[in-house]
């Protein structure tokens, strides 16, 4: 059986370990996985049970500076050690191919770590092929016209220097790569596309729990409000709870609020404490059910990630997205939130939408409207294994 060594690092919210992971569901079934995961990790989530997970000293990015997430430890001291157990795991698993994750379309930070790693790869004896996951949209930040052909100009450098394919997780029907990267024509490997990459099969998740059981069993209207990982989700669920006593009025419906696992304790305390003084409002850390919640609900109150948008499309619930609040995912999340917007596929909001007596009115009008249809395609994590299996020549496992 061939061997995949998956690198992913996920710096605000988790939507990269949540993709990450549904591409290599689907790869256990025909290759022996190692998962690099150089993120915080999540309570209650779930890796697939076939793979093998190296955990890194964890990082993530504070503004625009990473930061150690056990600050017993400074940073170059956490770089280094990331950096040497890479390469160790490189040594003792010998892939036969590499997956990075984003890198190095983005997160250019993790160089000190990438870079040493794939120059031991392509040094190495035994032939291993590297590939790019990305995802629809490399994420932008603003700076020049000249700094933006630079950074182009050095991503596909390192593309042709040593990386074999670019798995694109997109439809071509809705975003293409050059629509984030013009400079697509300069890189000399192919560039796949491999459809969405949508949540998996129920059965691939932990035991519902007790309050998963009570929640997706109630038989009331339910409304959805979720936020990812929750580091810049504060002021949408903010809203959705001041919201909550307009909705009850008018509109009524039990409202399901997910913080996510990297909002601040303080933050999510407030929180609690607004819902404990609404009977239609629960508000909880995490799920790994958030997709059966959306398939219940009349309505997704959301920030526009990724993963969070497949959940939409997969579920052809009615939505009403929030572009990021972080100015550092806005861009990404904006043209993507817009594009589906323009198809009627979901409803936009924006920071002055979230004064309560708005965001109510917001949600009754969407409340009101058909449920949205879309034919994008989803199977992006099984396009994915199929593709590497042609390229890998791996015998399919029964």
């Amino acid at each position: 059986m061939k061997k995949i060594m998956f690198y992913c690092q996920y710096l605000a919210g988790m939507g990269h370990l949540v993709r990450s992971t549904e591409i290599i569901r689907s790869l256990v079934k025909d290759f022996e996985v190692c998962l690099i995961n150089g993120g915080q990790l999540v309570p209650g989530f779930k890796f697939p049970q076939d793979s093998q997970v190296v955990y890194l000293p964890a990082v993530w990015e504070d503004g625009n500076e990473l930061k150690p997430v056990d600050s017993s430890l400074t940073i170059e001291e956490v770089k280094e050690s990331r950096k040497q157990k890479i390469l160790t795991t490189l040594e003792e698993f010998q892939p036969d191919c590499i997956i990075t994750e984003c890198f190095p379309f983005s997160k250019h930070k993790l160089k000190f770590e990438l870079v040493p790693m794939l120059k031991q790869a392509r040094s190495s004896e035994q032939e291993i092929t590297i590939i790019c996951s990305l995802r629809d949209l490399i994420m932008t930040q603003p700076m020049s016209e000249e700094a933006r052909t630079r950074r182009q100009q050095k991503v596909c450098k390192l593309i042709n220097r040593y990386y074999d394919l670019v798995f694109f997780h997109g439809d071509s029907n809705l975003l293409r790569l050059e629509d984030s990267f013009p400079s697509v024509d300069n890189l000399n490997c192919e560039v796949y596309y491999t459809g969405y990459v949508a949540p998996a099969s129920k059965d691939n998740l932990l035991p519902h729990t007790t309050k998963d059981i009570i929640g997706l069993n109630q038989s009331e209207p339910t409304i959805v409000a979720s936020v990812g990982g929750g580091r810049h989700g504060y002021p949408l669920l903010e809203a959705v709870i001041a919201a909550s006593p307009i909705l009850k009025a008018s509109l009524p419906h039990k409202i399901h609020c997910f913080a996510g696992p990297f909002m601040t304790e303080s933050e999510f305390q407030k929180l609690q404490q607004a819902a404990a003084e609404r009977d239609n409002v629960i508000v909880r850390r995490f799920t790994p059910r958030l997709t059966e919640y959306m398939e219940k609900a009349d309505l997704s109150v959301s920030l526009g990630g990724y993963n969070t948008v497949m959940n939409i499309l997969k579920t052809k619930v009615r939505s009403l997205l929030l572009p990021s609040l972080n100015e550092h995912q806005s861009d990404e999340q904006s043209i993507r939130a817009e594009k589906l917007a323009g198809s009627g596929i979901l409803d936009l909001l924006r920071r002055d939408d979230l004064e309560p007596s708005i965001l109510a009115e917001k949600i009754i009008s969407s409340l009101k409207k058909e449920v949205p249809q879309n034919s994008f395609e989803l199977n992006g994590a099984k396009a994915t294994s199929l593709r590497l299996k042609e390229l890998l020549h791996s015998k399919v496992t029964v």
